[in-house]
């Protein structure tokens, strides 16, 4: 870089070097190859800015922006390169954590099947799904999986039970239901024929019930499915037993925690087997109360200590209550609770025919005989018993099966059933009473 005046080149002193800081001087670049002048051609790229100072600010910028501009090219570089190198290797790393917690559930499912000596055949997927013929014959839903329809080895179908991604990350659904009904034999609770636990894939293979399950019959109005109430009745007593054998039969105590129409399945003779054990829980039969838990079960046939603190606590009572639900719409044939009944006192079917029978009145049923009214008047007096709000005034399951098979005209008239407690409700899933006829909305219903 050189300093040039209009002057020519010579000692100066010190007053024409004032004159010159006074009245500005021509800076010039001299390209350092070739020791012209940028500024005698093309604009170049610092430009020209003659007989000032200025220039000195100018080059100082310009040299600035170059630092930062170098800088970013080099930043930008750096996280192109951390993009591009580590992308791929954080994504392999979630895959991997992903894939480790997975593995802990399938050793946690494989120490629990090698834990007991279990009897049901292990499947591997493969025979699962060839067995289905590529799960192609649909039976139902079920509690966090699809049924679907089998041909087994032997020759006899069966119903394949496919867990899908909604039951529990741990395998807690599917160790519930093998530990529950992979030792059990009764004439009224399904027999596990096998299971599959290969990966994330689970699948529990039962016996076929052609019949399908209870509610098909209970609601219908089609005279070709329809049942008898005697066959009603047996089907009741069935049930009652096998909930009784659940409760006191086995060496833990099997709470089923969903006893509804769908869950009883009927084979060829219509014989009731209770299926569907995803949300049973096993206690110690000295055990009377359970620890707390939060709701579950569907909504109609869950049991009200569920939802309430102070009525009580959670024990085999709420199987009670539900076995309750279920009776009393077997013996009516109808919903529980008909919002769209004539009159209000008929919305809650159990209150009302509470009050007819009080009344020494009989239900008009058709043409039921004399026997049967007799068969129904015991399934809906042992239901009201079974569905007291206080869990102590409910009767054990032996007592309820004894109500059914003894004589009508030793049943009590219990007292009339309530819907809701007077406590205020500790979820918003519990129905919400209005008047003391107990009529009633179930928001969840």
């Amino acid at each position: 870089m050189g300093l040039t005046t209009w002057m020519p080149f010579r000692n100066v002193s010190y007053q024409d070097i004032h004159d010159q800081m006074v009245y500005g001087f021509e800076l010039v670049y001299t390209r350092p190859d070739t020791g012209t002048d940028p500024c005698s051609g093309q604009w170049n790229y610092y430009g020209c800015y003659p007989h000032s100072i200025r220039a000195f600010f100018l080059i100082g910028w310009m040299a600035f922006t170059d630092y930062w501009f170098i800088a970013s090219i080099v930043v930008v570089s750096v996280v192109g390169a951390k993009l591009v190198f580590g992308g791929p290797f954080m994504i392999a790393l979630l895959i991997h954590k992903w894939r480790r917690r997975h593995w802990s559930t399938y050793r946690t499912i494989e120490d629990f099947l090698h834990s007991d000596n279990f009897m049901p055949i292990r499947y591997s997927y493969s025979n699962i799904k060839k067995m289905s013929a590529g799960f192609k014959d649909k039976l139902g839903v079920g509690g966090y999986g699809s049924v679907f329809k089998c041909k087994l080895r032997s020759g006899h179908f069966g119903a394949i039970k496919l867990l899908d991604n909604k039951s529990n990350a741990n395998g807690e659904d599917f160790m519930s239901e093998v530990a529950t009904i992979g030792r059990i034999h009764h004439v009224n609770v399904v027999q596990l024929v096998g299971y599959c636990v290969e990966g994330s894939k689970r699948a529990l293979v039962y016996d076929f019930m052609p019949n399908g399950s209870l509610d098909r019959y209970i609601y219908s109005k089609e005279e070709s499915i329809t049942l008898s109430y005697k066959k009603m009745y047996e089907i009741a007593v069935g049930v009652a037993q096998g909930i009784e054998y659940l409760h006191q039969g086995c060496e833990m105590q099997i709470l089923h925690f969903d006893i509804k129409p769908h869950n009883i399945l009927l084979d060829e003779n219509f014989v009731p087997k209770i299926s569907d054990f995803g949300l049973a829980k096993l206690y110690p039969a000295n055990n009377s109360i359970v620890s707390s838990m939060a709701a579950r079960g569907t909504m109609g046939y869950i049991a009200p200590e569920l939802f309430y603190k102070n009525i009580g606590g959670v024990s085999y009572k709420a199987d009670v209550y539900s076995f309750g639900m279920l009776l009393m719409e077997m013996a009516s044939r109808r919903k529980n609770l008909n919002a769209a009944a004539d009159k209000s006192s008929q919305i809650y079917f159990p209150s009302w025919v509470h009050d007819q029978y009080n009344e020494g009145k009989d239900l008009e049923i058709g043409d039921a005989t004399a026997e049967e009214k007799k068969l129904i008047r015991k399934m809906i007096v042992a239901a009201l018993w079974c569905i007291q709000m206080k869990p102590s005034d409910r009767p054990s399951m032996k007592r309820v099966t004894q109500m059914l098979v003894g004589d009508v005209e030793n049943l009590k008239m219990p007292p009339k059933p309530s819907l809701c407690p007077q406590p205020t409700p500790v979820s918003n899933l519990v129905p919400a009473c209005s008047n003391v006829e107990l009529t009633c909305t179930l928001s969840a219903r």
